[in-house]
């Protein structure tokens, strides 16, 4: 990988605030925050219960009998 590449992409992690960079002398130090991943962690928890209750929700549905009649076009 490239270092243009590995700047690019702590740039986008910085913007999601998932990293600060720090002057060290002629370096930049990357140090994670881990606040905003424990954060986004969470954010990601929360969408995946709403999803899996959405998800069996439907599997609900689709279990449920059919009450159709002969010839009905559902």
């Amino acid at each position: 990988m490239s270092f243009a590449a590995v700047q690019k992409h702590v740039a986008v992690l910085e913007r999601a605030e998932l990293v600060s960079k720090q002057r060290h002398g002629r370096e930049q130090l990357v140090h994670g925050r881990i606040d905003t991943v424990r954060t986004v962690y969470a954010l990601f928890d929360q969408l995946e219960a709403m999803w899996r209750g959405r998800i069996d929700r439907i599997d609900d549905l689709l279990a449920e009998p059919t009450h159709f009649t002969e010839g009905d076009p559902r």
